[in-house]
């Protein structure tokens, strides 16, 4: 029988109802409760790290996740981290990196509605979750929810509402849950394989999505406070030209000051490609411009806090952010012309 480790941090899974709206309240213990048949296959042992709002995540939280994953992880089999969907996403991309080449799987659940409410999908994820972190063939950072494993570098919240609330960004679904069974396509990491954790993080990234008449400006400002800078542009990647925006200037700028610029695009599938038009060709080839190509946003920007939390060197953050680590991005052979 499996050992497996239920790291509780809030989240709506954990909700209660006050006079003031849903607050998490419930405990890890409380969790595992509402999941009696659990007792089938696993045992399980809970740690309450933290009772947040997941709109209240930060990196020094994704630190204390992985530290704990760390210092206990050759006395479980799998472990369950049980979260917030809001900013999911972002603490599964997060753990991708700080959590590398696991052979035990990691698993991040949650749920659209409480625990303790009659209608709700908490049980199911919970339950899949657990299955998922026993499953021989289980290895990795994953988001579990909805009948759905999906690489925690290319999850993304789809839906506010909907109990299919994930979906997999620009690359298939790691495997399916349905009832107790567990079909895998894609096998994230060798069952071989040694982890290795990383330590810092640098939460210094400045994300500025483009609109029409938006002034680069605001980049200029903000120079002193941020290190890197994600542009989230239209289409394959293109940036505004003409004195009315400044791009072209401000760009410059901020690679003088030694900043970090990477351009994504808005929308969410197929990636960038930025070198098709004349202004993306300039950033790109000019000033050097880095493009996220099918990574999703999270993943773009918990990748530069982990890598910056590493390196100051332009050509080392170059190397590593266009390294595919945990599938984050397709070989750039694929993702641009």
């Amino acid at each position: 029988m499996k050992k497996i480790l239920l790291l509780a941090t809030g989240g709506t899974i954990a909700c209660k109802t006050t006079e003031n709206g849903l607050s998490p309240m419930m405990s890890s213990e409380e969790l595992i409760s509402f999941v009696p048949k659990s007792k089938e296959f696993c045992t399980v042992d809970t740690l309450q790290l933290m009772n947040i709002d997941s709109t209240n995540m930060h990196p020094d939280c994704w630190l204390q996740i992985a530290a704990k994953i760390e210092s206990v992880y050759q006395d479980y089999d799998g472990f369950v981290i049980a979260h917030g969907t809001d900013t999911m996403a972002y603490t599964a991309s997060a753990l991708s990196y700080l959590i590398q080449s696991s052979p035990k799987p990691i698993v991040i659940t949650g749920s659209q509605r409480p625990m303790e409410t009659d209608m709700t999908d908490a049980k199911a994820n919970l339950m899949d979750s657990l299955r998922y972190a026993c499953f021989d063939e289980g290895s990795g950072v994953v988001v579990v929810f909805g009948g759905k494993v999906i690489m925690g570098t290319r999850a993304r919240k789809m839906n506010t509402k909907s109990y299919d609330a994930f979906s997999s960004i620009n690359y298939p679904v790691v495997a399916v849950i349905h009832d107790r069974g567990i079909i895998q396509y894609i096998q994230p990491v060798s069952k071989t394989a040694q982890p290795v954790f990383y330590h810092r993080m640098d939460p210094h990234i400045f994300v500025l999505k483009l609109i029409p008449g938006v002034s680069a400006q605001i980049l200029k400002l903000a120079a002193e406070s941020y290190d890197a800078f994600v542009l989230e542009s239209y289409g394959v990647g293109g940036i505004p030209e003409g004195e009315q925006y400044n791009f072209h200037d401000v760009i410059e700028f901020l690679i003088r000051e030694g900043k970090t610029i990477v351009l994504t695009t808005q929308a969410i599938f197929e990636g960038s490609d930025i070198a098709v038009y004349h202004s993306g060709h300039m950033a790109k080839n000019e000033f050097g411009v880095m493009e996220s190509y099918d990574m999703t946003l999270e993943s773009t920007v918990t990748k530069l806090m982990w890598i910056l939390g590493r390196t100051r060197d332009p050509m080392t953050i170059r190397k590593l952010f266009t390294t595919t680590i945990a599938n984050d991005m397709l070989s750039q052979e694929f993702t641009c012309s």
